[in-house]
């Protein structure tokens, strides 16, 4: 004897609500809890009174860093992955981009994402004067204070260019850290290397792009590198705790 209509489609709901957070988002295994960090690693300044220029964060815990550029609006389940799996997230920030998608990064926020500097128009910074460089910063640092009540202490420029005045202009506006990148996911979900070896190694930040709408989506992408990250014998660390 068969059930009612919609019978079927509950169960199967309710299935998947009862499987575990890491099989819901396409892992086999849960990633271990990152270690807690003893104390954060030297990493030396650009020069006098400027902030270091990071790609990779040099420790021997076995952590890489998730980071995101704006976009994830643009997937709304994503705020629930973060949630369920517990991932310390970094996302940077542009104004002009994010535009009335603040709430999303503040639903972000509430799961324990950490909110960081992009600028307030997403231009190329290296090559324009000091004033606009601060303007670019300093206004977006203004901009998150105002929204969040926090004020950022990473910053990462946007397409990863800067100069030495990007980072006077930096220090001046209350960044203590610019970040870039060793590895990144692109559209198709593959890992790609700024430098160095070819896979993920402790340290390592991973700029995971949320941009390309033709490719995977923003969730998918992220668990291929969980599934990278895992399969490395790593987990995903606290950007900001090693900063």
């Amino acid at each position: 004897m068969h059930g009612e209509p919609g019978e079927h489609e509950a169960t199967q709901a309710q299935r998947v609500t009862d499987r575990p957070p890491y099989r819901r988002w396409g892992l086999t295994t849960p990633l271990p809890p990152p270690p807690k960090p003893s104390a954060r690693p030297p990493v030396p300044p650009a020069g006098p009174g400027l902030p270091p220029v990071v790609d990779h964060v040099p420790t021997h815990d076995k952590v890489v860093f998730l980071t995101y550029d704006d976009g994830v609006e643009r997937d709304p389940r994503f705020v629930d992955m973060v949630r369920e799996l517990r991932l310390p997230v970094s996302m940077f920030l542009t104004d002009s981009v994010v535009g009335p998608a603040y709430g999303d990064f503040a639903r972000l926020r509430s799961v324990g994402a950490g909110l960081q500097n992009h600028t307030l128009d997403h231009p190329a910074l290296r090559g324009l004067p000091y004033a606009g460089q601060r303007a670019e910063i300093c206004g977006q640092q203004d901009k998150l204070r105002a929204r969040f009540g926090v004020r950022p202490r990473l910053l990462r420029p946007p397409y990863g260019t800067y100069d030495r005045t990007t980072l006077r202009a930096a220090a001046d506006c209350g960044i203590t850290a610019v970040v870039l990148w060793r590895a990144s996911v692109e559209g198709d979900g593959e890992l790609t290397y700024t430098r160095g070896r070819r896979r993920l190694q402790p340290g390592d930040i991973v700029a995971v792009d949320p941009d390309d709408a033709t490719g995977l989506s923003l969730r998918d992408r992220t668990t291929r590198v969980l599934r990278e990250i895992r399969g490395r014998g790593l987990t995903v660390g606290r950007l900001e705790d090693y900063l």
